[in-house]
Parts: C-alpha cells; sequence; structure tokens
C-alpha cells in the first residue's frame, strides 16, 4: 500500500476510534436536567452509567416533552407516612390523565451502587418491573429502608434509584410541607395528595 494511502488509513481509523470513545464517555457521562416550577428550579443530575435503564427512561420523558405538563402530587412525612418504615419523599411525574411510556426492568441498589439519600431521585413502582419516570420520587433525608434490602416495599428488593438533587432542595423540603388534602378512596396515600399538584417543566442543561 503507498504510504500516503496507509497513513491516511490508519489516521482515519485512529480518528474513528478517538470519535467513538468520546461518544460512549459522552453517552454515559452524568446528564443535568432543570425541573422549573411554579415555586423554583430543582436541578438533578442523573447517571447513565450506573442506572441506564432508569437515567435513560427519566430522560426520554424529558427530551420527549411528556413532562411539559407534570407536576409533584404526592408529599409523604412521619406525620402523615401509612406506610412501614416511616419516610419523607415528594412524588411527581405525569399528572392524571396524562399517558405514559411502557414500565422497565427494575436495577436494584445492590446493582447500581446508588443508595437512597438526601436529594436522592428514584422511580417508583408497585411489583417489581412496573417502574417508570411516570411516577419519580425525590428522597428527604437518608432512607435506607428504600435500597435493597430494605423494607418498605415488602419484596425487599427497594426502589431504583438513578440520580441526585444538586440544587433546589429547599424546593423540594417547601413541597414535602405542604398538606395533602385532596380526597382519595385508597387508604394508603391517605393525607397525602395534594389538591395543587405543584406543576413544573423540564429540559436538559447538560449535556
Amino acid at each position: 500500500m503507498h504510504k500516503c494511502l496507509k497513513s491516511l488509513c490508519q489516521n482515519g481509523l485512529a480518528l474513528l476510534a478517538f470519535v467513538l470513545m468520546v461518544s460512549c464517555e459522552e453517552s454515559t457521562a452524568p446528564v443535568q436536567v432543570v425541573l422549573e416550577t411554579e415555586l423554583g428550579a430543582i436541578t438533578v443530575e442523573v447517571y447513565p452509567a450506573q442506572a441506564p435503564k432508569s437515567a435513560g427512561d427519566f430522560l426520554r420523558y424529558v427530551d420527549k416533552g411528556l413532562f411539559d405538563e407534570g407536576g409533584f402530587y404526592r408529599v409523604v412525612r412521619p406525620d402523615n407516612d401509612n406506610g412501614d418504615p416511616l419516610i419523607s419523599v415528594i412524588q411527581g411525574g405525569l399528572l392524571e390523565g396524562q399517558e405514559g411510556l411502557a414500565p422497565i426492568p427494575l436495577e436494584p441498589t445492590s446493582l447500581t451502587g446508588l443508595r437512597h439519600r438526601d436529594g436522592t431521585i428514584s422511580l417508583g413502582r408497585e411489583e417489581p418491573d412496573t417502574g417508570s419516570a411516570a411516577g419519580f420520587f425525590i428522597v428527604i433525608g437518608d432512607q435506607p429502608s428504600l435500597d435493597e434490602g430494605g423494607m418498605r416495599n415488602t419484596d425487599g428488593l427497594g426502589f431504583a434509584a438513578f440520580g441526585q438533587v444538586i440544587g433546589g432542595m429547599e424546593i423540594v423540603r417547601a413541597i414535602n410541607a405542604m398538606q395533602g388534602d385532596a380526597p382519595t378512596d385508597d387508604p394508603y396515600v391517605k393525607g397525602q395528595i395534594l389538591a395543587d399538584p405543584v406543576t413544573f417543566t423540564a429540559k436538559r442543561v447538560s449535556p
């Protein structure tokens, strides 16, 4: 092969390898999303490298604009919690009447290495593999009962943490302090549903 052509091929392959490496790094780099509420902005950082399914699901909702009419609708604190052990969280996502995407497989904390600490964002679920960003929650205070092995969910598999609030925890706490006085037929969430959800829009700010 001609020396110039050989050099061009080698350089081209090296460039391609570099582009693929950068693309791979970008696809798993932490992503920041701003939830702009009527009370102020909540900035969350999600971790596709540690929790690719859960973080990816949340980002799909953001990128498709499905949260453009989303809201925080449920507040759980020790004084109104009907579960065990007691926790403090706010839950949000799609509001009643909005259609979500298909649920995803559960990514337990033993797999991701993430834990439910103050400001952690995680996917709500009922049975395993029914979680979805259509109903996510943000933790107030460290909540180990939500990790795998914790017994907030009786199956002991915990919930899928996928990110962390890095700005606006005062907004999260302000929402958590609201009174959940909307009527409900479900005794488990009695006293937790906001009559007027705190609406938000969501957008990526990086990358």
